[in-house]
């Protein structure tokens, strides 16, 4: 899950990144509310962070300005204005949920997770694609009615897959998914990773590999 981080505090922002990143979320952060904007021009995020008090734009002109524009992806307002108004405010501006600092990392993960996946049109943990169930919860795979149980890499190769079937995901972002920016990776760790996924599976065909760009899910 792709996420952007717009966080002024350094402390703070690194905090989140560190803590969001171990709990799997591909995080970047941009200081202003100038970068988040062109961040979100130039590239796809599945929701955001966002902090009110930014030293340029204050968020509540970033947030109009990503839905003047016509970007529907989930944001979480994240701030230390804890007045009812505000958050009134914020909500009817187009936030999609709203914390107070301080907060629960786990509970802002789970909030995104939530977040993301009504965007995408499912309430459920679960995810459902073909004959595969995805159980983010409760960290399961069951392929047409059996169990089949993967490491932890190839769990979360198979999720950002089923997170978004059909479309090519490229290598950098899948090793980031698998590999959460270890230092050494062997140059055909994911090729390694998707041949044991394919034959867990059991249905070589259903990941596709895509030369030159990356892979995609495709089991219908």
């Amino acid at each position: 899950m792709e996420l952007l981080l717009v966080e002024d505090d350094a402390m703070l922002g690194q905090a989140v990144e560190l803590g969001l990143s171990e709990r799997q979320f591909l995080v970047q952060r941009v200081r202003t509310g100038a970068a988040a904007i062109s961040e979100l021009n130039r590239t796809h995020y599945d929701a955001v962070v966002l902090d009110l008090g930014l030293p340029d734009l204050d968020g509540t002109r970033v947030l109009a300005s990503l839905r003047k524009k016509g970007m529907t992806l989930p944001v979480l307002v994240l701030t230390a204005r804890d007045q009812s108004s505000e958050i009134v405010k914020q909500l009817d501006n187009g936030a999609d949920d709203y914390m107070i600092k301080p907060f629960d990392m786990n509970e802002l993960a789970a909030r995104l997770r939530a977040l993301v996946r009504r965007q995408r049109g499912y309430a459920s943990p679960e995810l459902k694609v073909g004959d595969i169930v995805l159980d983010d919860a409760n960290h399961t795979v069951v392929v047409e009615g059996l169990a089949v149980n993967l490491s932890r890499r190839e769990f979360e190769l198979l999720k950002a897959l089923m997170s978004a079937p059909e479309r090519v995901h490229s290598r950098d972002k899948l090793e980031q998914v698998v590999f959460q920016n270890e230092a050494q990776v062997e140059s055909n760790a994911l090729e390694v990773h998707v041949h044991n996924l394919r034959k867990k599976l059991g249905h070589k065909e259903w990941i596709q590999t895509i030369r030159g760009i990356g892979y995609r899910l495709q089991c219908n």
